[in-house]
């Protein structure tokens, strides 16, 4: 990859994607969930990397609820999202994935994906 001359917190955070990408691969067995994080929203995708193609795709903006348990705000409908997703992987017969999260340190909302997957029936 080519030398960062501005050394910015998404620069970096690409950087490490580069990374943590090169070493994992989703397949039709076992897709890949991608995580996106921005301020507002989270992306999350099962994705086919030999035939490239996404298998689903779920949004925040998709989530009405936006409290679960003691979780609240951004975190709660994070964690509902990943249960969603995890809802639509299991109705194209999915239920292994690899976790790529995406260059961003595993906590807060990434992490709340990660348990919402999980507890909806997903097998990292």
């Amino acid at each position: 990859m080519k030398r960062l001359v501005n050394k910015t917190k998404n620069n970096l955070r690409q950087v490490r994607h580069h990374r943590i990408r090169a070493k994992l691969a989703g397949t039709t067995e076992i897709p890949r969930l991608s995580v996106f994080r921005s301020l507002s929203l989270i992306d999350l995708q099962l994705i086919d990397d030999v035939k490239g193609v996404t298998i689903c795709a779920v949004t925040t903006q998709e989530i009405k609820e936006s409290k679960h348990e003691d979780l609240t705000g951004k975190v709660a409908k994070a964690y509902l999202a990943g249960k969603l997703l995890a809802e639509k992987a299991k109705a194209k017969k999915v239920e292994k994935i690899v976790y790529d999260r995406g260059g961003y340190k595993y906590h807060g909302r990434v992490k709340a994906v990660a348990d919402g997957a999980r507890d909806g029936g997903l097998k990292f």
